[in-house]
C-alpha cells in the first residue's frame, strides 16, 4: 500500500523537488502553510511532512522551529539537503523575447537570490513578489498574452510549459535548502537512496538568571569532542529575554556521549528535549532542477 506524503505546496516548489527525489512512490498531498503540513502529520492524515528549515542565504525559517516547538512537537526522522537553482522562464510564445519582458515575478527570497542578473540585465523591469516561485510560473502560463517572466525552478517550467530563458539566474552557486522530514514516530527510516551522514538535534532552556550557563552548556560538547555545526536562539513566548536554544550535534544519537552531555546539563538546571537524531541526504547537483 502506497503511503502518503505532505509538503509545502504548491506543485513545483523547491520542497516539491525534494520530495519527487525522496519520495517518488509516495502519494504526494501539497498543503498552503507550514503549520497547515505540520498538523496533517499529527492528525494522520500523512504518514511524513516535508517542510523547509534553513536556506544557506536567508538563514533559519523561523516558523517552522517556532511551530515544531510551541504547537507539534513532532520528531524529526530525516533532513534533505537540496541544491537551490533558479531559472527565469517565460511563455513559450514569448520564446525569444525575454530581454523585452515588462515585469518578472516570483517569492521574495528568489528575487533576493538572483539579485545581480536582475538589476543588471533587467534592471529596467519591475520586480513582482508572488506567494512562491510556482505561482509565480503558474500565472505566466496562465496569462500568454503577457509579455513577462518568472523565476523558478525547473520543475516549475516543466509542470507549467514553460520556457526557460536564462537557466541559473542565481547569485551563488552554492545556495542550499535543508528541509525536515516529520513522522510520528521517531523510529520511522526515511527511504534514501544514500545517507550523508547523521545528526541530533537537542532544544535547550537555560536556568534563568545564572552568570555564564550558556558557556557550561557549550564547555558539556566541547570536551566530549561533540562537534555542533548549529546553536542558535529563539524567543520562548513567555516575556521579553526568554530564549531557548537549538543546538545540531554532527553525530547518531549513541549510549554514552550525548546522553552524558544531556545529563551534565540537566544538573546545571537545563531542560533539554531530543527532537530527532537521524539521518541526512544531499541530493545531487546534477538533478536537472
Amino acid at each position: 500500500m502506497v503511503g502518503k506524503v505532505g509538503y509545502l505546496g504548491p506543485k513545483a516548489t523547491f520542497t516539491h523537488v525534494a520530495v519527487q527525489e525522496v519520495f517518488s512512490e509516495y502519494e504526494q498531498i501539497p498543503f498552503k502553510t507550514i503549520p497547515s503540513c505540520i498538523d496533517a502529520v499529527y492528525n494522520e492524515e500523512v504518514e511524513y511532512g516535508i517542510v523547509p528549515l534553513e536556506n544557506a542565504l536567508e538563514g533559519s525559517v523561523n516558523l517552522t522551529l517556532d511551530y515544531l516547538i510551541h504547537e507539534h512537537r513532532l520528531p524529526v526522522v530525516g533532513e534533505i539537503i537540496l541544491p537551490i537553482r533558479q531559472h527565469l522562464m517565460v511563455h513559450p510564445d514569448h520564446a525569444d523575447k525575454w530581454e523585452e519582458v515588462k515585469a518578472v515575478y516570483s517569492h521574495p527570497h528568489a528575487i533576493a537570490q538572483c539579485h545581480k542578473f536582475l538589476y543588471g540585465s533587467l534592471a529596467h523591469v519591475p520586480v513582482e513578489e508572488m506567494t512562491s516561485t510556482a505561482f509565480a510560473a503558474k500565472y505566466v502560463s496562465e496569462n500568454p498574452g503577457e509579455v513577462v517572466g518568472a523565476i523558478a525552478n525547473g520543475l516549475a517550467a516543466k509542470e507549467y510549459g514553460l520556457h526557460i530563458a536564462r537557466p541559473n539566474i542565481h547569485d551563488y552557486d552554492h545556495n542550499t535548502t535543508r528541509f525536515v522530514v516529520l513522522h510520528k514516530d521517531r523510529t520511522r527510516a526515511v527511504p534514501f537512496e544514500q545517507e550523508n551522514g547523521y545528526k541530533t538535534t537537542l532544544m535547550i532552556t537555560l536556568p534563568s538568571d545564572q552568570a555564564g550557563a550558556l558557556h557550561q552548556v557549550l564547555s558539556a560538547f566541547a570536551w566530549r569532542k561533540l562537534n555542533l555545526s548549529k546553536i542558535e536562539s529563539r524567543p520562548m513566548k513567555t516575556g521579553l529575554g526568554n530564549y531557548f536554544f537549538i543546538v545540531d550535534i554532527e553525530q547518531k544519537m549513541d549510549e554514552v556521549l550525548i546522553p552524558s552531555a544531556i545529563a551534565e546539563l540537566e544538573a546545571l538546571g537545563c531542560k533539554v528535549a531530543v527532537l530527532g537524531s537521524y539521518p541526512h541526504t544531499l541530493l545531487d547537483q546534477k538533478i536537472p532542477l
